[in-house]
C-alpha cells in the first residue's frame, strides 16, 4: 500500500494530465472544434471592433430588400408612363408583361404573360409606349407570341405625317428599320413623323411607327430612309394589346 501510494504520487499528476488531454482530444473530435470556436467567440467578443456573423446576415438581408424595393420602384415607374401614354392616346387594351424573349431572336419575338383566357387573340396589335411593337401571331390560354417590327420579315405600310408619302418599313434587326417609298422624288426630311398608313393590311392607319433620321433618294428602285423606331424595343418588359 505505501508503495502504491508513493507511485501514484510520482505519476499521478501525469496520467491525470493525459487523461485530461484525451478526453479533450476526443470531444474536439466529436465536436469538430466547434467548443473551442465557441470559447474563443466568447473570450474575444469585447475585442472584436467587426459586425458579428448575425449583424452581417442582418445587413445582406436589408441590402437584398433594398435591392427589391428598388427594382419595383423602376417597375412601377415603366407601368404608369407605359399606361399615362395610352391615357393621352385615349385607347384601352389588355396591359401584359413580357415573360420570354431568347438571344438569339432578341429582334424578332418575344413571348407575353397573358392568353386568350385574358382576351388576346391572333393578329391583335401590340404597342410600348412610343409607339407600335408588333402583332399577336400565335395565342395559347396563357400565353401569346409577337412578331416584332424590327424583325427583318415584318414589313408594316407606313405613311410620313407630313406630305402624307407612302411607302412600307423592313426590320433590320435593331431599332431602325428601311423605309421604301412608293414615290420617286418624296419630300420628306430628317425628323418627320411616321406613322402606319390606311392602306396597311394588317395594323390600322395612325400608329406612331417611328422618325426619319436620314434620306436616301438615290436608292434604287426607290428612295429609301433609316426610321429610328419610336418604341422601345431593346428593353420591353410590359406592352399594352389593342384589338385589330
Amino acid at each position: 500500500m505505501f508503495i502504491l501510494r508513493r507511485w501514484w504520487q510520482r505519476h499521478g499528476v501525469a496520467i491525470a494530465l493525459g487523461g485530461l488531454t484525451l478526453s479533450a482530444a476526443w470531444m474536439l473530435r466529436q465536436t469538430q472544434g466547434a467548443v473551442i470556436m465557441e470559447a474563443y467567440q466568447f473570450v474575444a467578443s469585447p475585442f472584436q471592433t467587426g459586425p458579428t456573423q448575425e449583424e452581417r446576415l442582418t445587413d445582406a438581408r436589408i441590402l437584398e430588400l433594398q435591392q427589391k424595393l428598388v427594382e419595383l420602384e423602376s417597375e412601377n415607374q415603366k407601368l404608369q408612363e407605359l399606361l399615362g401614354y395610352f391615357k393621352e392616346q385615349k385607347q384601352q387594351g389588355i396591359l401584359a408583361p413580357i415573360t420570354g424573349r431568347s438571344n438569339d431572336q432578341w429582334w424578332q419575338h418575344v413571348t407575353l404573360g397573358r392568353g386568350s383566357k385574358d382576351g388576346i387573340k391572333q393578329s391583335d396589335i401590340v404597342m410600348g409606349t412610343g409607339g407600335l411593337v408588333g402583332r399577336v401571331v400565335s395565342v395559347s390560354p396563357n400565353t401569346s407570341r409577337v412578331l416584332l417590327i424590327s424583325d427583318a420579315t415584318s414589313q408594316v405600310g407606313v405613311v410620313v405625317s407630313r406630305g402624307r408619302h407612302m411607302g412600307f418599313i423592313r426590320g433590320q434587326g435593331s431599332n431602325r428599320a428601311v423605309m421604301q417609298f412608293f414615290d420617286k422624288v418624296p419630300d420628306v426630311r430628317r425628323g418627320d413623323a411616321v406613322t402606319t398608313s390606311s392602306v396597311s393590311l394588317k395594323f390600322p392607319s395612325g400608329l406612331p411607327v417611328g422618325r426619319i433620321e436620314s434620306v436616301a433618294l438615290d436608292k434604287s428602285p426607290a428612295p429609301e430612309a433609316i426610321i429610328e423606331l419610336t418604341a422601345p424595343i431593346s428593353h420591353l418588359e410590359w406592352v399594352m394589346v389593342l384589338p385589330k
